[in-house]
């Protein structure tokens, strides 16, 4: 797979080796995990870990998350992506997902957003895909509001492990 995708401030690329001290910054924060069960990262080998997964998905899927980078400073800010996910979630297994993640300090500047519209326009327009799923804790209110500025609506809430979460589609309008 040798994809980039580029916005007017980002360029979305493959995860690298390269990228784990930016990442175990981002994912070593609580504050980046208050809301994906409080458990931020304390060892950079599971950030080695993480990344090996990634890129094992490109390759089993031919999708996966890519990092973020800042085309004004070079800096990789957080990661945004479409997962297809093979695990149970809400009852539902094999279907596409929208995700992101950034470090703290990048919050709150719509990057997360600018770069979930490249993946929706990506994911329906070149992969075809009919439904984009999502998922955000149902008080993370940053993350509701940005799946829902780019299109995407509540369908159902749900329950995993006592957690409220807020379940989420949008169907391919080009088909």
């Amino acid at each position: 797979m040798n994809l980039i995708l580029e916005t007017d401030r980002l360029i979305l690329r493959q995860m690298q080796i390269s990228d784990v001290e930016a990442l175990f910054e981002m994912d070593s924060n609580p504050r980046v995990h208050q809301y994906l069960w409080n458990k931020p990262l304390t060892d950079i080998s599971e950030v080695h870990s993480y990344i090996e997964s990634v890129r094992a998905q490109y390759v089993q899927n031919n999708i996966g998350r890519f990092v973020l980078v800042l085309k004004e400073t070079n800096e990789l800010i957080g990661w945004a992506g479409l997962k297809y996910n093979t695990e149970m979630v809400n009852n539902k297994i094999h279907f596409y997902d929208i995700g992101y993640r950034l470090n703290e300090k990048f919050w709150g500047k719509g990057y997360a957003t600018e770069a979930s519209f490249a993946w929706l326009d990506y994911g329906f327009k070149v992969m075809k895909i009919k439904i984009m799923d999502a998922a955000a804790h149902t008080d993370n209110i940053a993350s509701n509001r940005i799946l829902q500025k780019i299109g995407l609506k509540i369908t159902e809430k749900y329950l995993e492990d006592g957690v409220s979460w807020n379940w989420y589609e949008l169907k391919n309008p080009n088909l």
